[in-house]
């Protein structure tokens, strides 16, 4: 017996060029567009929030905890105290000092892998879910601007490694008191503590982290250092997503309480 090729509707399924002739957007019964609304809302949040707070350009430092989101201090306008790192902008610079190094964590998370799956589905619907159409009739994926700017991950991944270092030295001078002495902590210094380490853990799972460390060698035998560092790296990398949204969380918390100090709201609570 000889078989024949289907013909009619089912001719465009998936033994065929083109898309199936389904006119229902989705045969999903579930509720599918929880996930993508809920994306849309924490990160529409945290937007507006770190928009916010960048363009606020107060209230970030409370000795001797400084915001992450104004970390390094670079212009001359800086809180005293708050600039370890001599201003090294100058005086030119007469906006927030937030805005200057804005771009590196903001670059480093919307070029990010997973962040692109995150917000393509959740904001620009491409789509919204898996097995639901999408509205756009056009997909030209990250071939053409704006979109090829995703290409640049890599190096945010390498700017986003030397901010990680200066939010760390940042949690360590958290063992100060206000007067400058070492040797106390406070709950301030939880909240630096725990976001740096949220921070490395989140670009030490990173796709690109993994890539540096193990790509582009032919035999793993002959660096055994790397094929460990590489083995390390590819377990963090399951977790990646949950580092994502954790560290992004750690870092409004971080910021937020450091606010709250600086504006006399709360006072830190110390442990010794």
């Amino acid at each position: 017996m000889t078989a024949t090729a289907p013909s009619g509707p089912l001719a465009a399924g998936t033994g065929a060029p083109g898309r199936a002739r389904i006119s229902q957007r989705t045969l999903r019964i579930d509720p599918w567009w929880v996930q993508p609304a809920v994306t849309a809302g924490v990160l529409g949040a945290f937007v507006v929030y770190a928009t916010w707070r960048a363009f606020e350009n107060a209230y970030y430092y409370a000795e001797p905890y400084l915001s992450p989101f104004y970390s390094p201090c670079l212009a001359t306008n800086c809180v005293p105290g708050s600039d370890d790192f001599g201003s090294a902008v100058g005086d030119w610079w007469a906006l927030s000092p937030a805005l200057l190094i804005l771009v590196f964590p903001l670059g480093f998370r919307m070029t990010c892998y997973y962040y692109r799956k995150a917000y393509y589905r959740s904001f620009w619907l491409s789509p919204p879910a898996c097995a639901v159409a999408e509205p756009h009739r056009r997909y030209t994926g990250e071939s053409r601007a704006p979109l090829i700017l995703q290409n640049a991950h890599r190096w945010f991944f390498y700017a986003g490694l030397v901010f990680n270092v200066i939010l760390t030295y940042d949690a360590i001078l958290g063992f100060r008191n206000s007067d400058g002495e070492w040797g106390h902590m406070g709950l301030g210094t939880v909240f630096l503590l725990g976001n740096a380490a949220l921070l490395w853990l989140y670009s030490l799972s990173c796709h690109s982290c993994r890539n540096a460390v193990g790509g582009r060698l032919k035999h793993f035998s002959r660096h055994p250092i790397r094929y460990r560092a590489w083995t390390w790296v590819s377990s963090l990398n399951h977790f990646h997503p949950l580092f994502a949204w954790l560290s992004l969380i750690s870092v409004a918390a971080a910021d937020f309480y450091v606010r709250l100090l600086a504006n006399g709201t709360i006072s830190d609570i110390t442990f010794f």
